[in-house]
């Protein structure tokens, strides 16, 4: 047999495309509901601004559950600490923040980002060696041990800054929005869907195209084996939950920006949210989590637009109908 026969005879995997269209068939169903073309455009570029800071947040989470096996529902609080880690650089240096130029409102927010990551990337480390690894395998000591390990972290948040909320203003070249002819899109929306868009890319880089991401993926198939040839998959998750702890941080201060106010409890009000991305998309699937997190959003702005009573439970509504059609999310990459 030739090689290119042998080549041919590999069993290729087939290309899942229909989750991928719901975004777009979504919002072209809208469009005649909505009515006015302007404010549709508005409202999604709104849902896609928003769904990049939410996967943001939710992709750390699951990636630790798809390549660790670990619920964390301890991920609120390295949302929450990002954004007060964000507030020790943005509040002190408030005349830069409040320059009219872009390239020194960037030069605040880009440091204030990587301390945020830093900060939750460490503390992810200590978290995971000392609440997470007793109780790795053990799903229902992990719910509990990370639920109480988040409400100690909102509880010294609170005696660290105080239960007051401290305002967050968005940099003022950040501020206001282009105008094409009807249509106003918010500038720091668009800064939003960038961000996100390079860390779905990045991981999807990271995960499909590098050795490490190889390695990964190899460790959770077979850990022996892996182990075997020399590597040590012990560090190699290690990092996987430091760097979901870090992407938590980064949104956490994008999601604090975007809502100009920060509060201890900020990461706990999301938890939930995530969650339901995270099922939503297939858990331990990045591309199911980018999908689910636009789907939620799109949910959220859209029904708040034409039913704002039915807003408040579109997230759980859009949970059910995915988990009746696809019980197992929109791209489960586990059997779990």
């Amino acid at each position: 047999m030739s090689e290119t026969t042998a080549g041919e005879a590999l069993p290729k995997q087939p290309l899942d495309i229909i989750p991928m269209l719901l975004p777009v068939a979504l919002a072209l169903i809208m469009l005649p509901l909505v009515g006015s073309t302007s404010t549709w455009v508005t409202l999604t570029i709104a849902s896609l601004a928003m769904g990049m800071m939410i996967f943001i947040m939710a992709s750390g989470l699951t990636l630790v559950f798809g390549l660790m096996d670990v619920l964390n529902f301890g991920h609120g609080a390295f949302i929450a600490v990002g954004a007060y880690i964000g507030t020790l650089v943005l509040l002190p240096l408030a005349a830069w923040v409040q320059a009219d130029s872009l390239l020194a409102n960037l030069a605040v927010v880009a440091p204030a980002v990587l301390l945020a990551m830093a900060v939750t990337g460490a503390l992810g480390i200590v978290f995971e060696r000392v609440l997470i690894q007793p109780v790795y395998g053990q799903h229902l000591k992990q719910i509990l041990i990370t639920m109480g390990g988040l409400i100690v972290a909102e509880q010294l948040l609170y005696a660290l800054w105080g239960p007051q909320i401290i305002p967050l203003p968005l940099p003022t070249a950040l501020r206001g929005s282009f105008i094409f002819g009807d249509v106003s899109i918010a500038k720091y929306r668009l800064l939003a869907m960038a961000v996100g868009l390079i860390v779905f890319l990045g991981s999807m880089l990271v995960l499909n195209r590098t050795k490490i991401g190889l390695l990964i993926r190899a460790g959770v198939e077979n850990r022996e084996m892996v182990e075997a040839l020399g590597y040590r998959v012990r560090r190699l998750f290690l990092g996987v939950f430091m760097a979901g702890s870090a992407l938590a941080g980064l949104g956490g201060v994008m999601w604090a920006l975007y809502r100009e106010q920060v509060h201890a409890s900020i990461g706990n009000e999301l938890t939930i949210l995530i969650f339901i991305v995270v099922i939503i998309g297939g858990l331990g699937s990045v591309t199911g989590c980018f999908l689910g997190a636009i789907l939620v959003a799109m949910v959220s702005n859209y029904g708040g637009f034409l039913v704002p009573k039915l807003a408040l439970v579109s997230d759980i509504l859009l949970m059910v109908a995915i988990l009746m059609w696809r019980p197992r999310g929109l791209y489960a990459v586990t059997n779990r």
